[in-house]
């Protein structure tokens, strides 16, 4: 018939009988006819016992072992997939990151991949057996293990479908697909049918967690349609596919929200040339990143500079901005970690005007002040006090009839 791969979180994997439905499931689809690939990732908690483990050695573990630690949780769980599904009857094969040969760069607990040798997959395949490929791990030049970071897993299923041409990568996890917004904040979100690479991309780095961002990057790069589902239902999910028309029809798709950046504020900055490097560039080489920027002038010759940062990356900012004030002579660092980004989302955006006028009219109504705003072509985010962000998030989604499904 054809080739799929899926992918299981840790949430659908997190027990002995979890991974015997898991294996029930795969085998139902090799039953009618599917040559099948499942990327598994380690159980519910076993990476964070993991890093506590190499944590009570010492405080700052070495990035190479500690990649070799944590990459034993995938290991275990293709080794019990794989005895699940011989159990009941059907041929299968674990294989790690490097007996796959993940081809990864040397990045320790960030590795990028940069190329899948599927060989050893084929080879399997043409013995009828179900390959059972660890997720969030490969292996640099030198041979290396190296981890992809969290929600790594997403990534593996996505490059090595891209990789075997598979017909679909089927992401499974606890929710039954993307949604229009958090259901857990707004009980009104709906379950869409489909959403476009663009538009995934952008929820994902706006603070969704349903999908990595890594791996709809391999999706749109190599025309991968993923199909985000639940573990616990047979119901469809989601088709993360290439935009159409009828996707441009829809003015918003979602709301997302982030709480996890905090804001700093440098007063009455020198305004010349050369300036921005010096304040930008210590933070980029303690490796923070910088997500929006706004500069205002404060008087003439003088500006005020305002961004957002990681929350967790706010101290050591911080740090970095107040020496760099001192050096330029600015007047004072501000910071704020109680803020929050709300965003929209929508192809729709790229030729209807007005949307951002009912974005700051509706967060108006509610009383929620706007303290910063950025825009690309298919979203707008604005960033606010911290307090009101399920109400601004159930606002914009009644604000743009995300309430109601689409005519």
């Amino acid at each position: 018939m054809s080739l799929i791969v899926q992918k299981y979180g840790g949430t659908s994997v997190g027990s002995i009988e979890k991974i015997r439905n898991v294996a029930e499931r795969v085998i139902e689809m090799k039953k009618k006819g599917h040559d099948m690939v499942v990327v598994l990732s380690a159980m519910s908690g076993e990476t964070d016992k993991l890093i506590r483990l190499a944590q009570e050695i010492t405080e700052s573990p070495n990035p190479r072992e500690l990649d070799v630690l944590v990459s034993t949780g995938e290991q275990v769980s293709v080794a019990l997939f794989s005895m699940a599904v011989q159990s009941l009857g059907f041929k299968a094969s674990s294989l790690l990151g490097h007996q796959v040969k993940i081809v990864t760069d040397e990045a320790y607990g960030r590795a990028r991949i940069s190329e899948i040798d599927t060989r050893r997959i084929m080879e399997e395949i043409r013995k009828d057996k179900i390959v059972a490929v660890a997720g969030f791990q490969g292996q640099d030049e030198k041979g290396n293990i190296t981890t992809l970071g969290r929600g790594g897993s997403d990534t593996t299923a996505v490059a090595v479908a891209a990789a075997l041409k598979a017909q679909v990568c089927e992401i499974f996890t606890d929710v039954e697909g993307v949604y229009t917004t958090d259901p857990n904040i707004c009980p009104k979100a709906r379950k869409m049918k489909k959403i476009s690479y663009e538009e995934m991309l952008e929820m994902a780095s706006l603070g969704a967690k349903v999908l990595e961002i890594r791996s709809v990057e391999f999706a749109k790069k190599f025309k991968v349609p993923v199909h985000v589902r639940s573990t616990f239902t047979n119901k469809e999910g989601t088709m993360v596919v290439q935009e159409d028309k009828s996707m441009e029809k829809i003015l918003v798709s979602g709301v997302t929200y982030n709480k996890n950046e905090a804001r700093i504020t440098i007063t009455k900055v020198p305004d010349r040339p050369g300036i921005a490097t010096k304040i930008f560039v210590p933070i980029s080489d303690a490796g923070v990143v910088v997500d929006m920027i706004i500069q205002n002038t404060s008087e003439e010759g003088l500006t005020d500079l305002t961004f957002t940062v990681p929350k967790n990356d706010f101290k050591k900012t911080m740090n970095i901005v107040k020496k760099v004030a001192k050096e330029i002579k600015a007047e004072r660092v501000m910071g704020d970690e109680n803020i929050a980004k709300v965003s929209i989302i929508g192809l729709g955006m790229r030729n209807h005007a007005g949307v951002a006028t009912t974005m700051f009219s509706a967060l108006a109504k509610e009383g929620i002040n706007i303290m910063m705003i950025s825009t690309s072509e298919i979203k707008i985010s604005c960033v606010i006090d911290e307090k009101y962000t399920e109400l601004a998030v159930r606002t914009l989604h009644s604000a743009f009839h995300l309430d109601e499904e689409p005519k």
